[in-house]
């Protein structure tokens, strides 16, 4: 196969299994000074839950590449997946989706990511563990027109740097990075070839913070700050109040598509957003007009449980543009 791939995403895939707690064997406390809340459960008790929800094929990159194929690229993911039942239905399920699975790696003896959702309302907790794999770039016949990199396990600095390398011998390939927790913990300094090789970067307002070692509420000194660290744009998420880009001329900020009912589950809402602004760059709209799909599908997301359950085709999406509130129109800072 030597069509070109518009969207490459590498990134770990997982199983997550979406347990819904009773809020009569749960609680959220808010008292301690070092978390905002705390999921707090009975220790030593066999607790009662109310529901659970299995969603095979998931994870930040396999989500954007899920998102990017409904809205017409041609999408691929670079992953890895255990030799094991898990794996073999991510796979499956990958496939079914539509996504282009050449560079999903089996690997014998090894298990795929398997992780728990523990949901309360619309929030939830997540438990994680990433298997080790062994990360490599392969050889690609035609340069990917970008590669969309996030959430990797703690033995992938190395992968990293290969990326920021092919990154930077391959000028026509458009990196794009939302980083996921283990890499934000990496730092800026570890991972500097990657920030410096990245045409799109996105994390949200407490990520930007923790990045940049900031205390910094400015939305406009956050995203400055990040362009220095490199990627020609930086795009701040920060809930309710929207998302804010920055391509080094102008600052825009837009706002989030009202939802049509309270959101059900809220995991994927950033994968979404992110997807689909980069999505709609490589499909040639503006930043404007990219700051208008991307939280038409985060709205969706939210309302259906997983993370790819709610994302839209081109023509759903556009239907949603198209019934936009008047003053549904990204501004200028």
């Amino acid at each position: 196969m030597n069509e070109q791939i518009d969207f490459l995403a590498i990134g770990d895939t997982v199983t997550d299994a979406f347990i819904k707690l009773r809020d009569d064997q749960s609680w959220i406390e808010t008292d301690n000074p070092e978390h905002s809340k705390e999921l707090v459960m009975r220790f030593g008790d066999k607790l009662p839950y109310e529901d659970v929800e299995v969603v095979a094929g998931v994870g930040n990159s396999a989500n954007a590449a899920v998102s990017a194929h409904r809205l017409g690229l041609h999408a691929a993911l670079l992953t890895n997946v255990g030799d094991d039942a898990f794996g073999k239905e991510q796979f499956d399920t990958l496939a079914a989706q539509g996504i282009d699975t050449r560079y999903i790696i089996t690997h014998e003896n090894m298990k795929s990511n398997y992780h728990y959702v523990l949901r309360r309302g619309a929030e939830r907790t997540i438990l994680v563990k990433h298997t080790l794999f062994p990360y490599t770039l392969p050889e690609f016949t035609l340069a990917p027109k970008a590669i969309y990199l996030s959430s990797l396990a703690e033995n992938s600095r190395e992968f990293h740097q290969e990326i920021a390398a092919y990154a930077a011998n391959h000028p026509e390939t458009k990196l794009v990075f939302q980083p996921g927790t283990f890499q934000i913990s990496l730092g800026k300094e570890v991972l500097k070839n990657v920030y410096v090789q990245s045409y799109l970067f996105f994390c949200n307002k407490e990520e930007a913070q923790k990045i940049l070692g900031s205390s910094s509420a400015d939305i406009k000194e956050l995203l400055s700050n990040l362009r220095a660290l490199g990627p020609k744009i930086a795009v701040i998420t920060d809930g309710p109040e929207g998302a804010y880009v920055d391509d080094g001329t102008t600052v825009w900020h837009g706002t989030m598509y009202p939802d049509p009912k309270a959101p059900v589950d809220r995991t994927g809402a950033g994968d979404s957003f992110a997807s689909t602004f980069t999505a709609a760059l490589l499909l040639g709209k503006t930043i404007p007009e990219a700051l208008q799909w991307g939280p038409i599908n985060s709205m969706s997301v939210v309302q259906y449980i997983g993370a790819q359950a709610g994302l839209l085709s081109r023509e759903k999406l556009e239907e949603h543009l198209a019934n936009a509130p008047a003053d549904y129109i990204p501004k200028t800072l």
